[in-house]
């Protein structure tokens, strides 16, 4: 194989130079197309040689083919003249206010509404752009891994240091229930009734709003058996609108699962707030102004696209999400 040690340096054109020949497979195309002499690209090649201690081309044959010294360095060569061209542009766009490559996390229920709209904005950001759609844990624990750089996620992660964090909205949990069940549901006390008549369809302890409708359920002490649970809030809705039971589910869920609203009955609390909000989150010091950027991208989509999306399944529905007043910009 071929080692370049720190005091033998590899120079980035003389590499071109031998790419192109390898390319071309002949020294005087090479030499046009490169505009250079004849006798330069020879010499070039030479250099590389005598610093790697090795043939690189057959020169007994016409046209020049490549030893396996050769090959791995066209092969390597070519991974590492593409990382230079692409460590150009990056810094370029840098000098533009333009992050070069951005990988975004986007909790479920905020991709399947606002994800289109999000994206087509953020693509006027950055050079290069990576969404990962999933549950909240993941996208926490891979900002921390330093394998995600921004994530919207309903969890603020409060407990961690070195993580900025900016609320975009708040909403409240509500009731889904099959169309035939007569009875309003607003009070802990009509929760029980409830639960005596249909079992409940929970959603996955392990996420973060199963977690989150847990603890409000023991909160105002509604206590209910561990029957059915479900990974997903299309999934969810699906069950309770085919009859199978009833589930605590919030407005942004529910338009994950539109297709299926029609077919449900929505209850309102008539005075226990409680519910989830949804973050922008990054690690702290590290994008600055790129984070407002971002911040006011999300902001504008859920203050337009995502309340117009929730109206349309419900007319109460828009009234009860709290869009945060201010952009860093304001």
């Amino acid at each position: 194989g071929i080692i370049v040690t720190a005091s033998n340096n590899l120079d980035m054109q003389t590499l071109q130079v031998f790419l192109t020949t390898a390319d071309e497979r002949n020294i005087s195309n090479a030499a046009k197309r490169l505009a250079l002499t004849q006798s330069a690209d020879p010499q070039s090649i030479r250099q590389l040689e005598d610093q790697f201690g090795v043939v690189l081309f057959n020169r007994q044959r016409r046209p020049l083919s490549l030893t396996p010294s050769g090959l791995a360095l066209r092969n390597q060569g070519m991974r590492l003249l593409e990382d230079m061209n692409r460590l150009k542009a990056h810094v370029i766009d840098a000098s533009r206010g333009i992050k070069p490559d951005v990988r975004v996390g986007l909790v479920d229920s905020f991709a399947g509404s606002c994800g289109p709209a999000f994206v087509k904005a953020m693509l006027s950001q950055s050079a290069a752009l990576s969404i990962r759609s999933g549950l909240t844990p993941y996208h926490s624990e891979a900002l921390v891994g330093r394998d995600l750089d921004i994530v919207i996620s309903t969890d603020p992660l409060v407990d961690l240091d070195g993580i900025e964090r900016r609320r975009l909205l708040s909403e409240p949990f509500v009731v889904i229930t099959p169309k035939s069940y007569s009875q309003k549901v607003q009070t802990p006390a009509d929760l029980r009734k409830l639960s005596e008549a249909l079992p409940i369809v929970r959603f996955n302890r392990q996420s973060h709003i199963g977690a989150q409708i847990e603890r409000f359920l023991r909160r105002i002490d509604v206590r209910i058996p561990h029957r059915l649970e479900i990974d997903t809030a299309d999934t969810l809705t699906s069950m309770v609108a085919s009859g199978i039971g009833w589930a605590i589910t919030t407005p942004m869920c529910l338009l994950q699962a539109k297709e299926y609203a029609s077919k449900l009955k929505l209850h309102f609390f008539s005075s226990l707030i409680s519910g989830r909000s949804l973050y922008l989150l990054a690690r702290e010091e590290e994008f600055n102004q790129f984070f407002d950027q971002v911040y006011a991208i999300a902001h504008s989509i859920v203050s337009t696209t995502l309340l117009q999306q929730i109206a349309s399944i419900h007319a109460d529905l828009r009234k009860l999400i709290e869009i945060e007043n201010k952009t860093p910009s304001d």
